[in-house]
């Protein structure tokens, strides 16, 4: 792990995209923004997609982040809804991948365990825990700018272990990155 790194943590949605960036000097993380990309007054999901890229290449190209963590889509009974869930997790990666940052997807259970203890705390219990972690001196009213801040968190209290959503190319690939889980 570097010794100085900023992380960038996203919550993709296409009415809300949360983002959070922290900054994590030695062992010690330092808060560097939270905010929102509202997108509830477009109708063009298209245009909905293009916004979330510019501004993920804004926020990369502006903090210049060395890795970014991204909440993985649950699973939900509404095809359509997750498909465009997807679409906007898909764009966000995109972004990052056009910049060669390294992305790391967590599941929401994973980063409220990472946060709070408990894979099924609430958002607000999430929130609170970051105030506290953090510094915060203030809580914004919508909690989607504390959950991509939360995967954020998530990422730096995960780095150097093994992760869901790493990819192996095959068996062999997997044996080589897990050594010490493997019996010879």
């Amino acid at each position: 792990m570097a010794s100085e790194q900023i992380i960038l943590g996203i919550d993709p949605g296409t009415t809300v995209m949360g983002f959070g960036l922290i900054k994590v000097v030695g062992k010690k993380m330092e808060f560097l923004q939270l905010n929102e990309l509202q997108l509830k007054k477009y109708n063009d999901h298209y245009l909905k997609l293009k916004l979330i890229f510019e501004r993920t290449i804004e926020l990369i190209d502006t903090y210049h982040p060395d890795a970014i963590a991204i909440e993985a889509p649950f699973f939900g009974k509404n095809v359509q809804s997750m498909l465009k869930l997807g679409r906007a997790q898909g764009v966000a990666m995109a972004a990052g991948l056009s910049r060669e940052i390294p992305i790391t997807e967590y599941s929401p259970k994973k980063i409220k365990m990472a946060i709070t203890g408990n894979g099924n705390a609430s958002k607000e219990q999430v929130a609170k825990m970051l105030q506290s972690l953090l510094g915060l001196k203030e809580l914004p009213k919508n909690l989607d700018s504390t959950d991509g801040l939360a995967a954020a968190v998530c990422h730096f209290y995960n780095q150097g272990r093994l992760q869901v959503g790493k990819s192996y190319s095959g068996w062999a690939s997997f044996v080589k990155q897990n050594e010490g889980r493997v019996k010879k």
